[in-house]
């Protein structure tokens, strides 16, 4: 049995583009060493090496790193939110559209969601009467998703 024929490769190796960086740092390899190219290779290295000093004092600069300190003021954390669903009439879910209606009538953009947290904000800040008498308002519905009609 002959054994596991191998394929060769069909894509050419990746050849890395050379930055002018990497390039300068390389030495170069001619055909022909003349005893002038180690001398202009070393004034060409000490002129880089000068050259990069200045660019690496300008990168320091101190009013930078203080802005972005004050814009690192410390963030409240978001609260996690948690996910539930309920049942209601259908007319208490037809009163929620009313008033996204009302509110974009105004301007305002709301979601669902905003609309039932606005509606906790508002009974939160109402005095134990008023409390009370909104909830012996709603009628009790039967927990549980309803039956197919």
């Amino acid at each position: 049995m002959p054994g596991p024929a191998t394929k060769a490769p069909s894509k050419k190796a990746f050849h890395f583009p050379k930055t002018a960086e990497t390039a300068a740092a390389e030495p170069t390899v001619s055909k022909r060493k003349s005893a002038a190219t180690p001398a202009v290779e070393a004034a060409k290295e000490t002129q880089g090496k000068a050259a990069q000093a200045p660019a690496k004092t300008k990168v320091k600069a101190a009013p930078v790193e203080s802005v972005t300190a004050e814009e690192k003021v410390k963030r409240p954390k978001k609260e996690k939110v948690v996910r539930d669903s309920f049942t209601m009439p259908k007319s208490d879910y037809d009163k929620i559209g009313l008033l996204k209606q009302k509110c974009l009538a105004n301007g305002v953009h709301v979601k669902k969601g905003e609309l039932l947290r606005a509606g906790l904000l508002i009974l939160e800040r109402a005095n134990i009467e008023q409390l009370t008498a909104a909830v012996a308002a709603v009628e009790i519905v039967k927990t549980g998703r309803p039956g197919k009609s």
